[in-house]
């Protein structure tokens, strides 16, 4: 008999951890809550992360098994249930996160004191960690070249979901907790439906129309042209192998030659996922330390009333403020707009990246540790392969490029819902005269863009050692 720990892999199809081809024991299913990662946690992604295990659950009922559910620490709980069930061995999906890390080498520790084996397996990524490197052997920082070796990768097929034969018999009265009983109070946004079959539904939909204009739409927020499937690669409610798959299918299918450069495109952020999954694993203490060394410490402004307003969406930047409306009613951000409000709080307001990276961490049901520390080090100018500092997001030209008629800005501000685009991309130069008229509830600009646009690259050069 076998335990399979369930972490971020809340699926049985495409699971290469519950459906390994060795051995034929059977299959005993277990969660942990872990107070140490819930500590790290926000409610959107609980809420979705209970949905996804109630569905898993269920899942396993149907085929005449069960989903354990325990609490506890999992060096304590894993060993437990393994010496219950006489288990030989306890398989898991590998995450890639420091604490992740030294959770999983404690627990093997663990198992290793009372003989039961260990047998971890790449299941959340094509190509695991440190399987692409340079010439050197050395990571990539630079994601060109690392995405140009994962295209040429050849990738695996997804598998199947076990049979009722393979899993074991067996029944657990443990309730799926609530957020309340976990303490978390629910949350003002809407959660999307965490199941296998709503992230299939949406994968399907995604690939009979939108992945074909993918390359040329994907950054308009009104035409809602991603495909959503974030938080669920986050979780695991849907396999890398079937994504990927399902887009190969879409590629073969495609109409034309633009067609499949579009599908090829959203493959490509598949590559940018595993790309920061492979910086994190190499280093996993860029959650809170820049990985771009500076002689000199960048010197981030502690500002906490431009930080409030930044959260709350009321800095007077209208593409901005529409995007962190959207985070707070939806737990969910349009990927341009991320890179617009994080280049606004780092180099419009001079916030730490740290500060950002926390609230998405706290409302976005689809942070995932890798994904989100990547985008915020490359906004900030402090990651790999980022932005360069002297290059700096204009609030006011993003939203009029990417939100033309501010469909957008207008669905989530609605202070802004009877004025003109011209007024709304035009915010910052108009008189008060013009807001008043224009959108008399909605607020003037907090800061100067120009202004803080020169502030930050002197502030960036004088941590490159300037004077």
């Amino acid at each position: 008999m076998r335990i399979h720990w369930h972490r971020r892999d809340l699926r049985l199809a495409d699971n290469l951890g519950v459906t390994r081809t060795e051995g034929t024991e059977s299959v005993v299913p277990l969660f942990v809550f872990d107070q140490e990662v819930l500590d790290h946690a926000g409610a959107p992604r609980v809420a979705f992360m209970l949905d996804a295990l109630q569905s898993l659950r269920d899942a396993y009922r149907e085929r005449g098994s069960d989903l354990l559910i325990r609490h506890g620490d999992p060096r304590d709980v894993v060993p437990a249930v393994a010496e219950k069930f006489d288990a030989e061995a306890v398989s898991w999906c590998r995450d890639y996160s420091g604490l992740a890390r030294e959770r999983d080498a404690a627990v093997r520790r663990e198992l290793d004191e009372i003989g039961v084996a260990r047998e971890a397996v790449h299941d959340a990524v094509h190509h695991e960690p440190g399987s692409i490197t340079t010439n050197a052997g050395d990571p990539y920082s630079v994601f060109t070249y690392f995405s140009k070796k994962w295209h040429d990768r050849e990738k695996r097929e997804p598998v199947d979901a076990p049979s009722s034969d393979d899993l074991a018999d067996v029944a657990d009265d443990e309730p799926v907790p609530s957020l309340g009983d976990l303490g978390f109070e629910e949350p003002d946004a809407v959660i999307p439906s965490a199941s296998t079959e709503a992230a299939r539904e949406r994968l399907e939909s995604f690939c009979e129309d939108a992945i074909y204009r993918y390359e040329e739409r994907r950054d308009y927020p009104a035409d809602e042209c991603t495909s959503r499937l974030s938080s669920h690669l986050k979780f695991g409610t849907i396999g890398i192998r079937e994504v990927y798959d399902t887009t190969d299918r879409a590629h073969a299918d495609a109409p034309s030659e633009g067609a499949r450069e579009s599908v090829f495109e959203f493959q490509d952020q598949l590559a940018w996922r595993e790309f920061y999954t492979q910086v994190l694993e190499a280093n996993p203490q860029v959650v809170t330390e820049n990985f771009k060394e500076y002689d000199n410490s960048i010197a981030w402004r502690d500002d906490p009333e431009a930080l409030q307003a930044w959260k709350d969406g009321e800095t007077g930047y209208p593409i901005v403020d529409a995007g962190m409306r959207q985070l707070r009613e939806e737990a969910f951000m349009h990927n341009r707009v991320r890179m617009i409000v994080a280049s606004f709080l780092t180099k419009d307001l001079h916030i730490d990246w740290r500060e950002g990276y926390d609230w998405f961490r706290e409302k976005l049901v689809d942070h995932d540790t890798a994904n989100d520390n990547g985008g915020w080090q490359w906004a900030a100018s402090t990651g790999t392969d980022a932005q360069p500092y002297f290059r700096i997001f204009n609030p006011m030209t993003q939203g009029e490029r990417y939100d033309p008629d501010a469909e957008y800005i207008k669905k989530y501000v609605p202070e802004l819902r009877d004025a003109g685009p011209e007024i709304i991309h035009s915010w910052h130069e108009a008189s008060l005269t013009q807001r008043r008229s224009a959108a008399p509830e909605y607020p003037d600009p907090i800061v100067d863009h120009s202004e803080r646009r020169e502030e930050a690259i002197t502030m960036f050069e004088m941590a490159r050692g300037g004077e």
